[in-house]
């Protein structure tokens, strides 16, 4: 059977033995858990990438493309970036909170600077309306809301890319200004790729997958890419590896040498 229809049937016996019968579930023999396929990662060519942002004609959309490529980002990190994440004088954007808890930096592309300079004045104007009409609070982590009640309202803790509505938060029963639903970036880069007449099958993540292959096309060396994307252990990094082994860079087809 597949791996996951294996996984879904233990999981359900584990349940069985603890919440039915509450006794611990450990040893299972010899029992030998299939495991998931290996894929490689879908990557796209540097022209693909191009093609691809170019036929993203909303702006705010195409720039939040562009950091998912441009640094290395996963969708939601890149929803989740506050204004006071982008730092211009060092040429940085540090990622928060990122898989695994962590922090971690990524360089910022000179040329998405100005994209990003308009993107804040944009939320800079629309969080002073917001504080106009009472509002201009935005969801604060790990209990910083009750340690440091005004920081909500403090333009750096604003979303880059705000949503363009205000919701109810559920977690406190507070009208806010959430950010932008992660959706729309996945609809807008599978559509683009339409329209480019890219046959891969492409998502945002293909966009992180491109920017870790492309480095070390350039020579970067496979901790520094580790280091960048956030992986906890180089062997993730590691698949990257995989995809640059292909015709063409270290490998020539036998077919080539025959006289047709």
């Amino acid at each position: 059977v597949a791996s996951s229809t294996q996984r879904q049937a233990l999981n359900s016996i584990i349940f069985y033995y603890k919440h039915c019968l509450h006794k611990s579930f450990e040893d299972i023999g010899d029992f030998a858990i299939a495991k998931r396929p290996a894929k490689l990662p879908v990557v796209l060519s540097p022209d693909e990438v191009d093609r691809l942002l170019q036929h993203i004609k909303d702006p705010v959309f195409r720039l939040m493309a562009s950091l998912l490529y441009g640094c290395g980002m996963r969708l939601m990190e890149c929803v989740r970036l506050r204004v006071f994440d982008i730092d211009f004088d060092y040429q940085q954007i540090v990622i928060r909170n990122a898989k695994g808890n962590k922090d971690r930096v990524t360089p910022l592309p000179r040329k998405l600077v100005p994209a990003l300079t308009d993107q804040l004045d944009y939320v800079s104007q629309v969080h002073n309306k917001d504080l106009q009409k009472g509002l201009g609070s935005v969801y604060l982590p790990q209990a910083l809301g009750r340690k440091y009640p005004n920081a909500a309202k403090e333009i750096g803790w604003q979303y880059v890319f705000p949503s363009p509505r205000i919701s109810l938060d559920p977690r406190e029963e507070k009208a806010r200004r959430h950010h932008i639903h992660e959706n729309g970036l996945q609809r807008k880069v599978k559509q683009a790729a339409k329209d480019a007449a890219i046959t891969k099958k492409v998502n945002c993540h293909a966009l992180r997958h491109s920017f870790a292959t492309h480095l070390l096309e350039s020579g970067y060396d496979i901790r520094t890419v580790q280091e960048l994307l956030g992986h906890a252990d180089v062997s993730t990094t590691m698949i990257y590896t995989h995809v640059l082994n292909k015709p063409g860079i270290s490998v020539t087809s036998p077919l080539d040498s025959l006289a047709l």
